[in-house]
Formats: C-alpha cells, sequence, structure tokens
C-alpha cells in the first residue's frame, strides 16, 4: 500500500481524478469484454440481432470487438497511448448507445449484448439506452479531467 499512497501523493488533483476515470472505465472494458470472448457464437447472434451489418461482418465483429475492448482496457488501465485509448473508448460507447438508439426507433428489441452474451437476460432498451450514455458520458468526462489536468500541468511548468 505504500506504493500507492506514493503514487497517490504525487499525482496534481486533476491527474488523480483522471486516473482514477481512466480506471473506471478499463474495469468497465475488461468486464464487458470476458463473456463476449468466453462465448463468441452467442455474441455473434446478438451482434447479428442488431441488423446493422451483414452476417459475414457481424461474425467479424462480434470476433474482434472484445479483443478490441480488452487492448482499450489495457490502454486506459496503464496510461500507454492513453489519449487514443481515450478516442477509442469514447468512439466504441458512441457507436454502441447510437446502435442501441437505431434499433430503438426501427422497433428492433434486442439483448443488448454489452456485458453478457446471455440472450434471456434481457431488459427494455430504454434501459440500455440510458446506461450507455451514462458510460459515454464517463468516457467524455474523462476526456475533459484530462484535458484540465495536461492545462493545470502546463501551467505550473510554466510558473
Amino acid at each position: 500500500m505504500p506504493r500507492l499512497r506514493e503514487l497517490a501523493g504525487s499525482l496534481a488533483p486533476w491527474d488523480a481524478v483522471e486516473w482514477m476515470l481512466r480506471l473506471a472505465l478499463a474495469g468497465i472494458f475488461f468486464y464487458a469484454s470476458a463473456d463476449k470472448i468466453i462465448h463468441p457464437k452467442d455474441f455473434a447472434v446478438i451482434v447479428k440481432a442488431y441488423r446493422m451489418l451483414p452476417d459475414p461482418l457481424a461474425n467479424l465483429a462480434a470476433l474482434w470487438l472484445p479483443w478490441a475492448e480488452v487492448v482499450t482496457g489495457v490502454c486506459l488501465f496503464t496510461g500507454l497511448w492513453r489519449d487514443g485509448a481515450l478516442a477509442l473508448a469514447t468512439t466504441m460507447l458512441s457507436v454502441f448507445w447510437l446502435a442501441l438508439i437505431v434499433n430503438y426507433f426501427r422497433g428492433i428489441d434486442v439483448a443488448c449484448g454489452c456485458f453478457t452474451t446471455d440472450a434471456s437476460e434481457k431488459a427494455p432498451m430504454l434501459w440500455y439506452i440510458g446506461r450507455d450514455a451514462l458510460l459515454l458520458a464517463l468516457a467524455l468526462l474523462t476526456i475533459e479531467v484530462r484535458r484540465r489536468a495536461g492545462a493545470s500541468g502546463a501551467a505550473v511548468q510554466t510558473d
């Protein structure tokens, strides 16, 4: 624990907030990828149910998407390519959210597939849309805090 206290103590306030938000996002992406990696066929069925991609592309997306989530989570967790990982996380969350909204207005009620491949664990579409909006807001907040952390760091260096 002393090492963690040293790390936390050496961070400026915005840096510490950004670090915690990145860890939260990383955890979400790790958790989201696990069941999809374990059950790729079930996830492919969910991706096809969105009716947004032809079957071959839906299968391909079902295979690579969970691994993209893992890589994004690793980068968010470690800080490696931090800005790119934040941009990718925000892009993925935006696409997921928009896919839910499009299907809601198309009248297609899908199992989200966000955190489980069990299609029987289905909630109302508005629940998924609201939850994904909060996840997207978390990513956008992390970007804003990252911007402020960078701005405060530049101000300290010029003083």
